[in-house]
């Protein structure tokens, strides 16, 4: 069936040149992966880079390019970060508060504010890390120290501005959103390391057959969930009242709004864990200080008890990021007040502001149920770490989630618009 659907796709003119935009980004992106920042010893970098939860993650989602120091060694998290900020600031600031409901020509002001925010951002995160590993920077003169330092920044962050022209480009002429999917190329191309990985360890005896077996157990019963959750929803009915025009009569059917279980998808998990590496790269410029040693207490796994405060961190980041992305994507009021302009009211309540508060009862119910299940699946590796002393694990649970998350809506973006060419889609 599924091949079918793909066919189908393929079939589309429109869409086939969306999707195969889409993989030429992917080609550009990998290729961009493998170009070296100058001036840099990599044998010392190895060294010097750790391998705890957060690194690998950075090095994950970059596709490899963090711990070679590429010139997309910073990925696309600036931009993310950026975003964050500009979503909260929106909150507290009146005028972009106003800005924001200004239409498309709010949304495209809001957008090059956070264009700029990325900029400033990525050199800000770009100058700490290479002053962080100025060890492994190979200056050509005393004199040329800063110089060097600062053409190494500019350096990577041109590769950062440059992969979210790439997300945009992707998001306005490709097929999904293009930011989720850079990231989601980067995980997926490290699946074959991590595989070779286990297989190296299944071979030298440090891992036994029953530990793959559990991990692959592990992925299938991640994948389900993630599916299960996503495709979750609360079904509120409604009923819309007759009217009478002329001699027709209108309205009198039932419908219903479908409230998502995980209403921003994978969004937290990526937020919470940008969120994270922030201080991680600021305390790599200072590894003797009382503050890296705050975030190596509190921002750092390392798959024992005293990831505990780790895991409470990111799990209630997630469960924050989820209300926080969920309020933005579904607004109960404007909701309420549509359903009172056409005639249509939730039965046992009053149209207006009882259905806009019972609206936001049920969503923050199965919102705070998305969310857990959200932070249990993403703090899975710090158990799975704990339980198999599998330290350098490449594709844990956050990974699985976006991986799968982007997949489902990439997905449905392409059945939408099989089916608005009269195909079936794949979700049937």
């Amino acid at each position: 069936m599924a091949v079918d659907s793909l066919k189908n796709a393929w079939n589309v003119g429109e869409l086939r040149k969306k999707i195969g935009y889409t993989l030429l980004m992917f080609l550009i992106f990998r290729i961009g992966a493998h170009i070296p920042t100058p001036y840099i010893d990599r044998d010392t970098l190895n060294q010097m880079l750790g391998s705890g939860a957060i690194m690998n993650f950075m090095n994950t989602i970059s596709g490899g390019s963090f711990k070679s120091l590429s010139v997309f060694a910073l990925s696309i998290t600036p931009y993310i970060t950026a975003s964050i900020i500009l979503q909260l600031l929106t909150i507290v600031i009146p005028s972009l508060e106003r800005l924001s409901k200004e239409g498309d020509f709010g949304r495209k002001k809001i957008t090059q504010y956070t264009r700029y925010s990325t900029v400033g951002l990525g050199f800000f995160q770009a100058f700490g890390l290479t002053y962080g590993i100025r060890a492994a920077v190979l200056v050509p003169t005393p004199a040329m120290k800063w110089p060097t330092y600062l053409l190494i920044a500019i350096v990577l962050t041109a590769g950062t501005s440059f992969l979210m022209w790439l997300g945009e480009a992707i998001t306005e002429k490709g097929i999904g959103n293009g930011i989720s999917l850079i990231i989601f190329a980067g995980i997926v191309s490290r699946i074959p390391t991590a595989m070779t990985s286990l297989w190296d360890m299944l071979r030298v005896g440090e891992i036994n057959s029953l530990t793959i077996i559990g991990l692959v157990l592990i992925v299938i019963f991640v994948t389900a969930g993630v599916i299960y959750v996503q495709e979750g929803q609360r079904r509120v009915t409604v009923q819309y009242a007759k009217r009478v025009v002329g001699r027709r009569v209108y309205g009198g059917q039932s419908s219903h709004i479908p409230l998502k279980v995980n209403q921003a998808g994978v969004i937290p998990v990526i937020f919470a864990i940008s969120l994270l590496a922030f201080p991680q790269t600021i305390a790599s410029w200072m590894p003797t200080s009382a503050f890296a040693q705050f975030v190596s207490k509190w921002f750092s796994m390392n798959g024992s008890i005293t990831s505990i405060p780790y895991m409470l961190v990111y799990g209630a980041l997630i469960i924050f990021f989820t209300y926080f992305y969920t309020a933005i994507t579904f607004n109960p009021v404007d909701v309420a007040d549509n359903l009172k302009k056409y005639g249509g009211f939730i039965p046992g309540l009053r149209p207006g502001r009882p259905t806009a508060e019972y609206l936001t009862k049920v969503l923050n119910r199965i919102t705070l149920a998305g969310g857990i299940f959200l932070a249990l699946i993403a703090v899975l590796p710090t158990l799975v770490i704990g339980v198999t002393g599998l330290k350098n694990i490449y594709f844990g649970g956050t990974s699985l989630l976006i991986v799968v998350g982007v997949a489902l809506d990439t997905m449905k973006q392409i059945e939408s618009q099989l089916m608005s060419r009269h195909y079936q889609g794949f979700m049937r």
